[in-house]
């Protein structure tokens, strides 16, 4: 079994969205780490992810929730990636760009509530987010994740050498989400061959069905095709 796991946070969000998921890992004894993204440009995002990969010790487990499926499908290529987890997550193909992606099928209601200020940056409505990021989350911890939500420069760099292509991939679709079509959830992981979950969740699915994320993350780890890469 592999034992690191790197986790990805994507836009409107930090390191903090994963803790339910990083405890319940920690209790199987995984060496879990979550990168905290700038959000600046993709080119920064990947690079700190990076970073964080070449300071893992043996072969690891690259996870990424909503944009953080953009980062590792590009920062997967590091050679002690073994498998990708895409939770909730924009899995994109060689030459497409974020919104060519998204294009495939209508915006998710959510977007309505995204709105640019004054440097570029995108936020989600502070009074909305609760209902479009984390309906299904406690609504006073979905408030607390609307106050620290980190904002997005979203990148329009096509990409290149997508990691899933060449290691095994595992997603989960939220069939509730209000960010991300769910139809285009499912294109998503049915174009990387991978093996799938669908949860009656919302975008936030890592903080309202930690259990069943985890689980996930274990069964990647372990899988039988990695037994030569901790051999």
């Amino acid at each position: 079994m592999i034992r690191n796991i790197v986790l990805v946070h994507g836009a409107f969000a930090d390191g903090s969205s994963w803790n339910k998921v990083i405890r319940l890992l920690q209790e199987k004894d995984f060496n879990v780490t979550a990168v905290q993204q700038p959000l600046t440009s993709l080119e920064a995002d990947v690079a700190i992810t990076r970073h964080v990969l070449s300071m893992q010790k043996g072969p690891t487990i690259l996870v990424g929730h909503s944009y953080g499926g953009v980062i590792i499908t590009l920062a997967g290529n590091e050679p002690n990636v073994k498998g990708l987890v895409y939770v909730a997550a924009f899995a994109p193909d060689s030459g497409e760009t974020i919104a060519e992606l998204k294009s495939r099928f209508p915006p998710a209601s959510g977007a309505a509530h995204v709105h640019p200020d004054a440097e570029g940056y995108l936020w989600i409505d502070r009074e909305a987010y609760p209902e479009c990021f984390a309906a299904d989350v406690d609504l006073k911890e979905a408030r607390i994740m609307a106050a620290v939500q980190m904002p997005w420069k979203v990148s329009e760099t096509r990409i290149s050498n997508p990691a899933w292509r060449t290691h095994p991939s595992w997603y989960q679709i939220s069939e509730q989400d209000k960010m991300i079509n769910p139809e285009l959830q499912h294109f998503m992981a049915e174009r990387i061959g991978a093996k799938t979950i669908s949860i009656e969740a919302s975008h936030a699915s890592a903080v309202s069905h930690p259990d069943e994320i985890a689980e996930l993350i274990a069964e990647a780890a372990s899988s039988p095709a990695f037994k030569t890469a901790v051999a």
